[in-house]
């Protein structure tokens, strides 16, 4: 068929421009769009699938959880550009839906953060589980080693394991978490080890209280999977980053372990090579090729690098 009869028969139904309007703001899953809309989950899946048919949107299976994200960016830009001017930023349904879209998740957002505090005592171990955290570092370190750490970012820090681990080789370090728990449990860690001067800060990982280009490495170990917007993560850890600034991302590789999103609180079932790139590009950052160690479920670790602005 046409292609722009195609978009233009997608775009005539309110639900579907809606469920447009809700994947400008992030990633979603089916379950989450049909619990904003009020509607159910087969209903939303036959408009997705228009939405996908007209290159609209993309679906991507995780396990028994169906993610939605945005087409092609060249190919929605003229089609935003038009809402946007039919509308004039004026919506209230569209406002409506993203207000209820944040209570959503703010209820997930606190069942994962209880399970943190819960947890915290025992964390290192649950971590641990899949592939030997000694394993793990030494490969971080490995995969680090080529250049000096310099200032150092470890975003939900936990136990303050990864301070613990390069905070001596930096010039300086700094760790965020969002858990009070896990912040306590740290600096008594960070103390035992003899790094009293490593800070330990309360933080959202969505927005750092930290100024652009101040870090000139990054790491996020083992955190992403439990992130409600991997791809916001990211790009608020490369803003982070100075000229030539490394992010390092250690996480699960894709896998199909359901009982992890309800027993351990995981939100993303591990990640692909070309996902993580494709975020790692649009935050403005190279990616290495993954160093990854098997396990029962295979660890990966990504490395970005800030690209130089654009002149």
């Amino acid at each position: 068929m046409y292609r722009p009869l195609l978009i233009f028969q997608a775009l005539a139904d309110p639900t579907r421009l809606r469920i447009l309007a809700l994947l400008r703001s992030m990633e979603l899953s089916v379950g989450e769009i049909a619990q904003v809309l009020g509607q159910s989950q087969p209903r939303v899946s036959r408009h997705v699938k228009i939405l996908v048919n007209a290159g609209l949107a993309e679906r991507r299976k995780e396990g028994s959880w169906v993610f939605l994200t945005l087409g092609p960016a060249p190919d929605l830009a003229p089609v935003f550009a038009a809402i946007d001017q039919w509308t004039r930023g004026d919506d209230p349904d569209a406002d409506a839906d993203i207000a209820r879209l944040k209570a959503v998740r703010a209820v997930r957002a606190s069942a994962a953060e209880d399970y943190f505090e819960t947890h915290a005592a025992e964390w290192d171990a649950i971590r641990s589980l899949h592939v030997a955290e000694g394993d793990v570092e030494a490969a971080i370190e490995r995969v680090l080693a080529p250049e000096p750490i310099g200032r150092l970012v470890d975003i939900g820090t936990g136990t303050g394991r990864m301070m613990e681990l390069l905070g001596r080789k930096a010039d300086c370090a700094i760790g965020f978490d969002r858990s009070p728990a896990m912040l306590r449990l740290a600096r008594t860690k960070l103390a035992q080890a003899g790094l009293d001067r490593a800070e330990l800060r309360q933080g959202d990982i969505y927005a750092l209280p930290m100024p652009a280009a101040s870090a000139d490495v990054a790491i996020m170990h083992q955190v992403l999977h439990y992130a409600q917007h991997p791809a916001a993560a990211i790009a608020e850890a490369a803003r982070l980053l100075d000229a030539g600034g490394r992010l390092l991302i250690v996480d699960f590789a894709a896998h199909d372990r359901e009982d992890l999103r309800d027993r351990d609180a995981h939100v993303r079932l591990g990640f692909a090579d070309d996902q993580m790139a494709a975020w790692f590009k649009a935050a403005g950052l190279s990616c290495a090729p993954p160093t990854h160690l098997d396990g029962e479920l295979t660890v990966k670790l990504w490395l970005g690098r800030r690209l130089p602005a654009k002149l």
